[in-house]
């Protein structure tokens, strides 16, 4: 069964161009706009791992991450949050409120690739 990755993020080049590479390495990709809709596909959808956005409307990419792990039946979900929002103290934030891993926006797609396939493989 093919995996599944949820693209989170209000910025319309970023999702489609993130859609198309994850599609093109063999990932079903699912898409949400705003951190409403994210929460709402997590729960209903079960993504295998979520690429999160800090800033978006409705929930912030930080109050998703901290609500799917208060949720039991969501807490397996791999969360990488992939975020404009490079701060240490953002990092840290993210880090803390049960992120998997924090990657910077611009980032390198090979390097964002790479690291989604060591997630769903289960390596740190």
């Amino acid at each position: 069964m093919r995996q599944k990755i949820l693209v989170a993020d209000d910025e319309p080049n970023i999702v489609i161009s993130l859609e198309y590479l994850f599609k093109r390495e063999g990932y079903t990709v699912l898409l949400a706009r705003d951190g409403q809709e994210a929460l709402d596909m997590i729960a209903s959808e079960k993504p295998d791992l979520v690429l999160l956005d800090v800033m978006m409307p409705k929930k912030t990419g930080f109050e998703v991450c901290q609500a799917v792990r208060a949720n039991e039946v969501l807490q397996a979900t791999k969360i990488l949050m992939l975020t404009a929002k490079g701060r240490d103290t953002d990092i840290s934030k993210g880090l803390a409120l049960g992120a998997d891993a924090y990657m910077t926006k611009p980032f390198s797609t090979r390097e964002l690739v790479q690291k989604v396939a060591a997630m769903l493989a289960g390596q740190p």
